[in-house]
């Protein structure tokens, strides 16, 4: 029999994903003799045998992977035949000029979730289960290669027995480097105030004094001194699945008490989501406004019971990336303050061993049915994940700490999906998607593209590929703007990347841009046009090659533009190298900045004055306005002082929200739109046939063509004046704008039939489904967003893209 021996390089997310244990399961059906290794290029294998074979196994590598698994490419190439017949897995090579790829956390598998359960496994109940096809990641890894040395495991010695599946090519924990045990694994353990503090004072019931069976685990940090007030409780490794501090913590919850839970990526602030006074308590400390919570279930039964899911809904909640997702609500139950007046929950499917057991299991007492499952901060400030930094950080904000001594090396909030005809649609990509590398159509030299103030992601990219950060924040905190400085050096360890380029948006006095410059040295820096970069995004996203050319809609709030106006109702025609402004919402004066952004009444108000319609008492928004601020405002607009137009399709939103007296001020980004499409989503058009009454007008002789809200606000304002109901107000909003989208899609066209839709209007499902429809039905082509989000976080992307191009 012929042999031929084989050397393949595989290069992807193919560490930390069951890769090689696959290769060697494979190697062994096929009798194939070889070796596997990890390098920083990715996988090598070794394989000899008969050709068939050696095919049948280079087939199987590139088309049935492990899962978690993501090939990118393999190179093949015939080397020397050595004979042997045995197949074995060498050692990690800390050599190889290439870059791997690491892989993003995982939701625990079906697997481990049966164990969990099951009494007679010696991993019954314990909190850190996982195997190779689950458990943390990203947030546990240092540097590449993916060894237990490189992650925040090296903490843990591993037992014997652990040891040993680890060491077993036919274990599921194969080389599973988070790999633990109750013998061997991180320590779990509760801390609470002093009883005196440990219940809000809008609660009446006690919250049960903490176990006096809890010790500090030694190295777990719990030795350090606690802040004032806490009394430590922490759990004895030995004690089996951290029971007593769980139940301590399932107990705080009962009791309408507030408990930070250290996940994955960060600290969570829990609470029992059908308490309303546990909410509002919980809204009241961390200053939320009406912004709406997440709320995590232990299963899809539950999320069934509480939210409108559809199959393709099933799957994205089920999946390994267990993001959260926003679903139509339909049960009453939960506290009123999870979501003011908002028609959707956010609703995650508990994703760790450690969130299943706080539910509780069979013959506990359980947990709430369903947690409020929020980012453990202050508004505006990163997510805290840092032990200590949590316990000066949450001191007024929990009540309780369950916590434990595996260090989170990265920081990582839950990502933020919503589902729009039957079609994932990004609204924060972060755990279970970030580091995942995201394709680009044509080569880029290395880069580091640093996004915007806003929802702020960076992301660096070498070649065909781009790697986003996770979510970072909004860069107005100075605890945001070091979190950014950690997570561009890491993204630059973890991919190899060493940026010769940078790219920042042309905003003059964005801090992202600002750090761009400080940290440039001798690098050039280039500044992207913050909605050719929305628009470069999404044609990048579905791989445009790159003389492509689209006619792009970039709707959003705030964007710089040219001119010095801020821009955001805008219709481009791009490429990648440029954009030339083909039309806009026409100019309205922005009074105060931020101002009018919290205050949509103010906007109603600029829009009414810019459309000429008088300022009657009559109009909701007019009422809303004190008279002395009205009289303020009405000089500012005659005078431009302290203005700056805008032709922000998002402020236009504000307007009408206020006008149909839906929302005079806002809370939180965006509250008055969502509010108003909430609203308009509950419009039945088969008993309000009517709902396309409303026209923009279009002044084709300017240049570019000017967008008149004027006749749309008109009718806006006559509606509410004769009590139109405020839903269908805003259905014949959304569908004038729908239809603005098609008829300037038609002038605009020419010979392109390619149209974007890009800019965090786009996040609005009933716009961007009603669009997309209208276009598609009349022959266009439409490019929307299905992996990065349509908002500020996917700004990088396109940054690298403009920046880049030849």
């Amino acid at each position: 029999m012929t042999r031929v021996r084989r050397r393949l390089l595989v290069a992807g997310v193919v560490q930390g994903v069951g890769f090689r244990p696959f290769v060697y399961t494979t190697a062994a059906e096929l009798a194939l003799s070889g070796s596997v290794s990890n390098d920083s290029s990715g996988v090598i294998i070794e394989v000899e045998g008969a050709p068939a074979d050696l095919d049948e196994f280079a087939r199987r590598v590139r088309e049935q992977p492990p899962p978690l698994a993501v090939v990118e490419s393999v190179r093949e190439n015939d080397i020397a035949v050595r004979g042997g017949t045995g197949f074995h897995i060498a050692d990690t090579s800390r050599t190889g000029g290439g870059r791997t790829l690491a892989s993003p956390d995982v939701a625990m598998c079906a697997d481990c979730a049966r164990e969990l359960q099951d009494p007679g496994n010696r991993r019954y109940r314990h909190p850190f289960i996982n195997c190779t096809n689950c458990g943390p990641r990203f947030t546990i890894i240092a540097s590449l290669p993916y060894d237990r040395d490189r992650t925040s495991m090296a903490d843990f010695a591993m037992c014997e027995r652990c040891a040993a599946e680890y060491a077993d090519p036919t274990d599921r924990r194969f080389h599973a480097q988070p790999i633990a045990c109750p013998d061997c694994g991180p320590t779990l353990m509760f801390v609470a105030r002093s009883s005196s503090d440990v219940v809000p004072k809008t609660v009446s019931r006690t919250v049960p004094a903490p176990d006096p069976e809890g010790v500090p685990a030694p190295g777990s940090g719990a030795e350090r001194a606690p802040h004032r007030g806490m009394v430590d409780h922490t759990l004895p490794g030995s004690s089996p699945s951290g029971a007593a501090a769980l139940r301590q913590a399932r107990e705080l919850l009962r009791a309408g008490g507030i408990l930070a839970v250290k996940g994955i990526g960060g600290y969570h602030l829990a609470c029992d989501a059908a308490d309303e006074n546990a909410v509002t308590e919980l809204r009241r400390r961390k200053r939320r406004g009406d912004k709406p919570f997440a709320v995590m279930v232990p299963d899809l039964a539950t999320a069934r019971s509480i939210v409108e899911v559809d199959d393709s809904s099933a799957a994205l909640l089920s999946g390994p990336q267990r993001p959260i997702v926003l679903l139509a609500r339909k049960d009453r139950t939960l506290a009123a303050s999870v979501a003011p007046r908002n028609p959707d929950l956010g609703v995650m499917i508990a994703y760790t061993p450690l969130h299943v057991l706080l539910f509780g299991c069979a013959g506990d007492d359980p947990g709430p049915r369903v947690l409020v499952m929020t980012s453990g901060n202050l508004g505006g400030e990163p997510i805290c994940y840092d032990d200590a930094d949590a316990r000066t950080r949450l001191a007024e904000l929990a009540d309780g700490w369950l916590s434990h001594d595996r260090r989170i090396l990265v920081p990582c909030d839950d990502s933020v999906v919503r589902m729009v005809d039957g079609t994932e649609l990004p609204i924060r990509r972060s755990r279970g998607y970030a580091p995942l590398p995201v394709a680009l159509p044509f080569a880029v030299p290395p880069t580091l593209a640093v996004g915007g103030d806003l929802k702020n992601t960076c992301a660096v990219a070498d070649g065909r590929y781009a790697w986003l950060s996770q979510h970072i924040g909004d860069m107005d905190d100075l605890n945001t703007l070091r979190a950014f400085d950690d997570a561009e050096r890491h993204l630059e360890e973890l991919t190899g990347v060493r940026p010769e380029h940078l790219a920042a948006d042309a905003h003059p006095l964005y801090r992202s841009t600002a750090w761009a410059r400080q940290h440039a040295g001798d690098r050039p820096v280039r500044t992207v046009q913050h909605h050719h970069a929305h628009i470069a995004a999404v044609m990048g996203e579905h791989g445009l090659g790159e003389s492509a050319t689209v006619v792009g809609f970039a709707f959003d709030g705030t964007g710089f533009g040219p001119d010095g106006a801020v821009w955001g109702g805008e219709v481009l025609l791009a490429g990648y190298k440029g954009f030339r402004r083909l039309a806009h919402l026409a100019y309205v004066p922005l009074a105060g900045g931020d101002v009018s952004v919290q205050r949509p009444y103010r906007m109603a108000l600029a829009h009414l004055w810019a459309a000429g319609i008088e300022w009657s008492a009559d109009i909701p928004a007019v009422a809303a306005c004190p008279p002395r601020e009205r009289r303020v405002l009405a000089h500012q607009f005659a005078t431009g002082l302290g203005c700056v137009p805008t032709s922000s399709m998002g402020r236009l939103f504000d307007a009408v929200s206020s006008l149909a007296g839906v929302r005079h001020i806002a809370d939180y980004e965006a509250q008055a739109a969502i509010e108003l499409e909430g609203l308009a989503r509950g419009v039945d058009s088969a008993v309000s046939p009517d709902i396309s009454g409303y026209r923009f007008g279009i002044d084709r002789a300017a240049d570019p063509i000017a967008i008149d809200p004027a006749p749309v606000l008109a009718a806006v304002v006559a509606d509410a004046a004769a009590s139109v109901d405020p839903g269908l107000i805003g259905a014949r909003f959304h569908r004038a704008i729908a239809h603005l989208v098609l008829e300037l899609a038609i002038i605009c066209a020419g010979e392109c039939r390619t149209v974007a839709l890009s800019g965090g209007v786009f996040q609005n499902a009933l716009l961007l489904s009603q669009s997309r429809a209208l276009l598609e039905e009349n022959g266009f082509h439409v490019l929307s967003h299905r992996r990065l989000p349509p908002n500020d976080g996917g700004l990088a992307f396109g940054q690298i893209l403009a920046a880049s191009a030849g």
